[in-house]
């Protein structure tokens, strides 16, 4: 594959070339262009200006975008609501079009236990594993892999490289692979590319581009380059417990996902949450947040209001902030990322009410700690997955709230973000004003401040 003057509004490329022996990583931090590269090789977006010639006959990716995608699709054909049952949506089984036993080149993906199961009951690990099946049955000659491993458990991610090295040795399958993390790196990529702001910056050799201090420098995190922290808003005077769970659990039909739970958060008691992907840990914290419809079936109590009692859910919402995936699949609104953020004041998913001028003031100090204020403008929607992400954390800071609920995080997010959140934790851990509970596959996130760990 051959990329020359390439020059669009968002792209620049003088000279790329990817040779058939070779195996090429592109390194990027959000919104560099990366996704943007992503749809010009595979066809979605049209070449402007330049040449970009190859002879691949079939040309697939595995993104979030294609995640979100797929997850709209299926909200559409949703029946729920001429159904006395929840619709679940379109099968893995169905999703694959596979009748039969599953294909072999798929085994070790371990997908028997979620083949008959609905796509929107999918955790974002599984629901991964799903897309990356779909896109190996078409057989491509050319495949890009956008941050392959994020949402994966540990063993799932040894078990992808295992098997995408096999790919690169039997030369089946071309591998371009769009990474935010030098630590995602592998020895079988030969090659590394740097994009920042839409532009290819550094190409070369593994060992090169790895060993360029200005390229490692600008993958690295500076906390003295934050902007100043917001002040105090009033603080939320809460009792404790914060939360508990007595035997909890969630089953639908014979399939269970987790049973026996208990769990109690009291202030200042940081609780980690871990387990494979579809062990139950999005689902418990749907629990929490009151997403899930099983929550009135469980002798569940936050904030003091125990579910199914009659509460008010604005009431025990706004006084909590939350980051999950389903939030981020949720948010399907107009809207710029200002306006995202300040709806974390309200907790409605877009902006329906007038701000105060100290509520405009907080939120775009939050924007400039996420590092997005120069997108403040931007439509949410035009930003990229790891932007979205950013500023649905800064909507969940910036009414500084009692409980932080936080499901993978740092999913999408570059090495630099990915350390910006981490600081953010450490430091509303020693501010004493927040109680976080996050669930997380990062071994490298296991923070000290976590007093409680629950392993699923």
């Amino acid at each position: 594959m051959h990329l020359k003057n390439i020059l669009t509004s968002q792209l620049s490329i003088q000279d790329w070339q990817i040779n058939t022996d070779q195996c090429w990583a592109v390194i990027g931090r959000n919104g560099s262009g990366k996704h943007l590269l992503a749809n010009l090789i595979s066809g979605e977006t049209v070449l402007g200006q330049g040449e970009m010639s190859h002879n691949f006959s079939k040309i697939a990716v595995l993104s979030f975008e294609q995640q979100q995608s797929l997850y709209e699709q299926e909200l559409k054909q949703d029946d729920s609501d001429f159904m006395d049952r929840l619709d679940t949506g379109s099968t893995v089984r169905e999703l694959l079009a596979i009748s039969g036993e599953i294909p072999e080149e798929l085994a070790f993906l371990g997908l028997d236990r979620i083949m008959e199961r609905g796509y929107r009951l999918l955790s974002s690990g599984e629901s991964r594993k799903a897309l990356l099946a779909q896109a190996i049955l078409t057989k491509p000659d050319f495949l890009i892999l956008d941050e392959p491993y994020d949402s994966l458990d540990l063993q799932s991610r040894a078990e992808l490289q295992q098997f995408f090295s096999h790919l690169i040795t039997q030369h089946q399958t071309q591998l371009l692979f769009l990474i935010n993390n030098i630590d995602e790196i592998s020895p079988w990529h030969t090659h590394l590319a740097l994009m920042e702001k839409g532009e290819l910056i550094a190409q070369g050799k593994q060992a090169e581009i790895l060993a360029d201090s200005a390229i490692r420098s600008l993958l690295s995190f500076n906390p003295a380059e934050l902007p100043e922290w917001p002040e105090d808003l009033p603080r939320q005077t809460l009792g404790n417990p914060l939360l508990t769970l007595t035997e909890g659990k969630v089953q639908y039909g014979d399939l269970n996902i987790f049973s026996g739970i208990n769990l109690t958060v009291n202030q200042g008691d940081h609780t980690l949450l871990t387990g494979a992907n579809g062990s139950g840990k999005s689902t418990l914290l749907n629990l929490v947040t009151g997403d899930h419809p099983q929550c009135y079936g469980n002798d569940l109590k936050v904030l003091g209001f125990k579910r199914g009692s009659g509460e008010s859910i604005w009431e025990v919402k706004k006084k909590i902030g939350i980051v999950t995936p389903g939030l981020h699949r949720d948010h399907r609104v107009a809207g710029t990322a200002l306006h995202i953020t300040l709806s974390g004041f309200f907790d409605t998913i877009g902006l329906y009410d007038e701000p105060s001028a100290l509520q405009i003031t907080h939120s775009r100090q939050w924007l400039a700690l996420v590092g997005m204020h120069e997108n403040s403008s931007k439509p949410y929607k035009h930003l990229s997955y790891g932007e979205q992400r950013l500023v649905l954390i800064a909507r969940a800071l910036v009414k500084q709230p009692a409980l932080l609920i936080l499901d993978e995080p740092t999913q999408g997010l570059d090495e630099v973000n990915r350390h910006r959140v981490m600081f953010f934790l450490e430091h509303l851990s020693s501010q004493q004003r927040t109680t976080i509970v996050m669930a997380s596959h990062r071994l490298d996130e296991r923070l000290p401040l976590f007093k409680q760990h629950l392993a699923l």
